[in-house]
Parts: structure tokens; sequence; C-alpha cells
């Protein structure tokens, strides 16, 4: 089985809660009508930890949350990952010429851009979803 991403865009500033994310010329065509949508979920590459004692790391310490104990990568949102891929939600507040304006955006500078689809609260929100007590700590 073979599998390849390919990065279509890089997040260009970060300045506060605002992003801008420039999106490559080549995929721009797939922003038509990103416009009509207030939120968006961002993939990312966590390029700041794409190094094989990260991708290698299954046990962490959630940073977030005030547990002691170790608990696996998969139950927790840490970049150190075998993928180091992120996953964000935000607010979509302005697209132009391909650089999209974001709000509450969780990568950083240079972090490259995987894929962009619009949030849907109908499918992508499930209010009476189950948590571990640590999470809400």
């Amino acid at each position: 089985m073979k599998g390849e991403v390919r990065f279509i865009g890089y997040v260009k500033k970060v300045k506060g809660e605002e992003a801008e994310i420039e999106i490559l010329n080549e995929y721009r065509e797939g922003l038509r009508g990103i416009e009509d949508f207030s939120h968006l979920i961002i993939l990312y590459w966590f390029h700041l930890r794409d190094n094989e004692a990260e991708r290698r790391t299954l046990l962490v310490f959630p940073k977030r949350h005030r547990v002691k104990i170790e608990k696996g990568v998969f139950a927790c949102r840490s970049p150190s990952r075998p993928n180091p891929i992120g996953f964000c939600v935000v607010e979509l507040l302005d697209v132009k010429e391909g650089i999209l304006t974001v709000k509450g955006l969780d990568a950083f500078k240079d972090s490259p851009v995987i894929d962009i689809k619009p949030y849907l609260p109908e499918t992508d929100s499930f209010p009476n979803a189950q948590t571990p007590e640590w999470v809400s700590d």
C-alpha cells in the first residue's frame, strides 16, 4: 500500500489569534465556494516534530491537562506521534487571492497545510460526546 501527502499551502503569518494560510497556486481553484462557510477544518503538518524520535513517541503526559499519568498519543492531541498531523477548527475571516485569514489556528508559521475541509455542524459536532475526566481538569 502506498500513501503520499501533498502540501497544499503553508501558514504564512500568525499574529495573536489570527493567522494567514497561503494556498499554493496549483490548488487555489479548490477554494471556490469556501467563502460561504464560517468555519473550516485545517489539517496541517507538525513540521517541528517531524523527526524519528518524535514519530516513535507513543506515550506522553498531556500538557494541557494536569495529569501525571502517561497516556497514549492516540488518546491525546500531542504533536509527537507516528504521523505528525495537526487538526484544528478555525473561523474563516477572509479569503483573498489564495490567502485565508482565519481565527483560532494552533499551528506555527511555516507549518505545511495538508488539507482544508468545511466545518459542517450537523456532522462535525457531537454535543453529547463522552471524554475521560482528565480531559476536563
